[in-house]
């Protein structure tokens, strides 16, 4: 049998902070955090975050010439790293995003229609393989680099990848996650050209978890989220991994999903008969806010789970939909109600049942166009 796989430490930098304390607090104090950008309802950027990107381009100048999603994964890298030695010089890296250098690529489109000419930086700042490849520059780590998307559950795909490469003893430890730097007018207007975008100007604007809306309801967030995996369980051990799914479906068109998610049916189900559970304590949803999304979800668990509903939640009505990233901020939450011992509840969904004397076990989902479905079941060290 393999030795389980653990989260030795995890961090993040988003809307919610840029420290475990701040993060833990803001879901606690359930207040979402949105502004305007632009006539657009986006998720807020703490303000420390800001002056952390700040210094850190102000002590290297070859960070000056980056994107923002690699600055942020750079900062969740340097935070998790904080909380963790090292010793192995065998370590991996895997961090993805769904839409890689945005700001900067449309920074340089825009220059080119202007003056027919771009930068020097202009290719190699805006690969995708810059995210994962800095980090391992920033942390002088020689090891692999793996940059990749699936889109919104990119980050949870990472985690796969780390599994498997931990499994495989590849690696000794892997740092994985994801980055998305894409508040940019450009890709809202994307979002809004789907029809997916709130029209709210409430400060609940997110109705992610409310099944009887009518209007989609997403919003945009950014953000960078980051985990270290090892074998086995020690001291350092967070969490452990007890199960994981994944699974893709038949698509209708390029951003659909089925009315019962058979994507999440399947991966919760393997999630679930890999950790050898027939239940779990609590589901920490997908659900962007979407119409099809939300209600495909819910009907996934619905027949998944049967009337015996785990507790159900999400933080996109927090912090609105950060792509890459949504699935490891999501795993985040789960780590941090375990530990705590504390469930956070939706504001659009009433559970019927209560919590447990104590939370041991929670999954975390997620799903990105294409219907790349993951599911993965943390739970406490024993």
């Amino acid at each position: 049998m393999p030795q389980p796989i653990s989260i030795s430490a995890i961090a993040s930098v988003s809307a919610l902070g840029a420290s475990t304390e701040k993060v833990w607090q803001h879901y606690r104090d359930g207040i979402p955090l949105f502004s305007e950008l632009d006539g657009t309802i986006v998720s807020k950027v703490a303000a420390e975050i800001e002056i952390d990107l700040q210094n850190l381009q102000q002590q290297n100048d070859r960070y000056k010439n980056l994107d923002r999603s690699v600055l942020l994964a750079i900062l969740a890298a340097k935070k998790c790293a904080e909380k963790v030695e090292f010793q192995s010089k065998n370590i991996g890296i895997n961090i993805g995003s769904s839409r890689g250098a945005t700001g900067l690529f449309e920074k340089y489109h825009q220059d080119f229609q202007q003056h027919g000419k771009v930068s020097p930086f202009t290719s190699p700042t805006t690969t995708l393989g810059n995210i994962s490849s800095w980090v391992a520059q920033e942390l002088e780590v020689d090891g692999v680099t793996i940059d990749h998307s699936v889109t919104c559950s990119t980050a949870m795909h990472a985690l796969l990848n780390g599994i498997a490469w931990l499994q495989a003893e590849m690696a000794d430890t892997f740092l994985v996650g994801g980055s998305e730097a894409a508040l940019t007018p450009f890709t809202i207007a994307q979002m809004k050209a789907l029809k997916l975008y709130s029209n709210s100007r409430h400060r609940m604007a997110c109705e992610s978890m409310r099944f009887q809306k009518k209007e989609n309801t997403m919003v945009l967030g950014e953000g960078a989220a980051v985990a270290v995996l090892e074998r086995g369980i020690s001291s350092k051990t967070q969490a452990v991994i007890a199960g994981y799914g994944f699974a893709t479906e038949t698509l209708e068109h390029n951003s659909s999903i089925s009315e019962n998610a058979d994507c999440f049916q399947k991966s919760m189900r393997r999630a679930m008969e890999n950790a050898k559970l027939e239940t779990v304590d609590a589901i920490i949803l997908h659900a962007p806010g979407t119409v099809k999304g939300d209600v495909a979800e819910k009907n996934a668990i619905n027949i998944v789970f049967g009337k015996q509903l785990p507790l159900l939640t999400s933080n996109k009505w927090l912090v609105g939909h950060t792509f890459a990233t949504s699935g490891m901020l999501s795993v985040e939450m789960a780590v941090l109600m375990l530990q705590k011992n504390k469930f956070i509840e939706n504001p659009f969904f009433a559970n019927a049942r209560h919590l447990p004397e104590k939370l041991k076990t929670v999954m975390v989902n997620a799903v990105g166009f294409g219907g790349n479905a993951v599911s993965i079941i943390l739970a406490t060290p024993e």
